[in-house]
């Protein structure tokens, strides 16, 4: 189960809680990280924050921090619908055009460049289509509460 910590934003009685969880970049976690030029351009950048609703049957105060879980075959689903895929259709694209221009007799190699741009586009758009419908269907749950942060008065 893959784990995030979010922070609630707001609840409603309705057993729906909204929170809220700040994408992280993998660039400020290596040792060269003052001098890639990678990290710069992502410090340049604000971070990210993602807001979703959760369904739960206990109340959370505003602010306070909650451990989420992921299932990984759902990220494992995902990264193959969306990376495999297109890779696929590209191979499948390739050898029809290719197979076409064999039987027409001619410009082989650029109908098995059309065809593996046609093919990778096609199967990419089944992916995101079937990707967007796992997104809707995989809800992260709630695996317990962390509390408030504590806040420091100066």
């Amino acid at each position: 189960m893959m784990e995030e910590v979010a922070r609630v934003v707001a609840n409603s009685n309705s057993g729906w809680v909204v929170v809220e969880v700040e994408m992280k970049s993998a660039c400020n976690h290596c040792e060269s990280g003052d001098s890639c030029g990678t990290s710069a351009v992502s410090k340049a950048f604000s971070p990210k924050v993602q807001r979703f609703s959760i369904q739960s049957d206990r109340q959370f105060v505003k602010g306070e921090r909650l451990k989420l879980g992921l299932p990984e075959s759902v990220i494992l689903k995902a990264a193959t619908l969306v990376y495999i895929l297109p890779l696929v259709g590209l191979f499948i694209g390739a050898f029809g055009g290719n197979q076409i221009a064999n039987l027409l007799g001619n410009y082989s190699d650029l109908l098995s460049i059309c065809g593996a741009v046609f093919g990778a586009f096609v199967f990419w758009s089944v992916g995101k289509r079937a990707a967007k419908k796992l997104e809707v269907e995989a809800q992260p749950v709630i695996i317990k509460s962390l509390g408030r942060p504590i806040e420091i008065a100066s």
